[in-house]
């Protein structure tokens, strides 16, 4: 009876998670690779992404050509691919960084000054955020790419602009909940100002349900990076980009398939040890999951 109830009473709080950890290790140390790769890109890469060597184009893996050895191939302009997958990381990378850091803080904002401030000022962002989120958010960054030009900025820019309502949903919820405690009715009592109230005794409260929406956004803000590189609405050649490789790889799936099975690779571990550690925090984080 003992043991039936010492399991019990594990799984009532939480205790047995130790399966679940280490079987997130794995995909922890495949994020931790893109990472560290994207950031010593330069320092690691064997050659120029750039440098074209017509003599060695459509290489199959493996193959040396005029000195150069292709250990995973080369595309249609004798480029290495090895060299341009590295340098695709960092692009993909900076650009999930830089728009999901840009939508969760305007999204963060608007969704606990809604909270706070309520009347009109709640009415408003909140319509605005039912109004970006009957939208896709495919097509919304297809148009305002088009409106605004493809490139790096405009990328983050867009994707920044069509993601930030998760944030501010989570965050509104969040506020709500937590604007009714002891502690801050005690602190909106004795005089504290708004912004103190929002960013000292409420942020901290509720920044593991954004950390957790971020995780998961990140893994989104990679596809679509790569979505509208395929497009040519992204990063503009010459740079290198998965979606860029993969768009050139599909006229020459029968004759080199490698020029869009590695980036393609490439996407599906990246974005699946996002998700799979973003799954694994939402169960560490969020007291409902236990």
């Amino acid at each position: 009876m003992s043991a039936v109830a010492e399991t019990i009473r594990e799984k009532a709080t939480g205790r047995r998670r130790g399966p679940g950890s280490r079987a997130v290790l794995p995909f922890l140390a495949i994020f931790a690779a893109f990472v560290l790769i994207a950031v010593f890109a330069p320092l690691i890469a064997p050659n120029d992404p750039n440098s074209q060597n017509l003599m060695g184009r459509l290489k199959a893996p493996g193959v040396t050509a005029r000195g150069i050895t292709y250990w995973l191939g080369s595309d249609e302009l004798g480029r290495d691919l090895l060299t341009r997958l590295i340098w695709g990381a960092r692009i993909s990378l900076s650009v999930a960084v830089l728009s999901v850091a840009l939508s969760g803080v305007v999204g963060t904002v608007l969704g606990m000054a809604a909270a706070q401030a309520r009347g009109w000022v709640e009415t408003v962002i909140m319509r605005l955020v039912d109004v970006f989120l009957s939208i896709p958010a495919v097509l919304l960054a297809i148009i305002t790419v088009a409106v605004l030009g493809p490139g790096f900025t405009n990328v983050v820019i867009v994707l920044a602009l069509t993601r930030w309502p998760r944030y501010a949903r989570v965050a509104y919820g969040q506020t709500l909940s937590v604007a009714n405690m002891p502690y801050v009715r005690l602190a909106r009592f004795m005089g504290a100002s708004t912004p103190r109230i929002l960013f000292i005794h409420i942020l901290p409260n509720i920044i593991g349900a954004i950390t957790v929406v971020a995780t998961l956004e990140f893994g989104l803000m990679v596809l679509f990076e790569a979505g509208l590189s395929f497009l040519g609405l992204g990063v503009q050649p010459p740079t290198a980009s998965w979606g860029a490789m993969l768009s050139v790889g599909r006229n020459y799936v029968g004759s080199a398939w490698w020029i869009s099975a590695f980036p393609g690779l490439c996407l599906f571990l990246l974005v699946l040890s996002v998700n799979l550690i973003g799954d694994h925090l939402r169960d560490r984080l969020d007291p409902k999951s236990r």
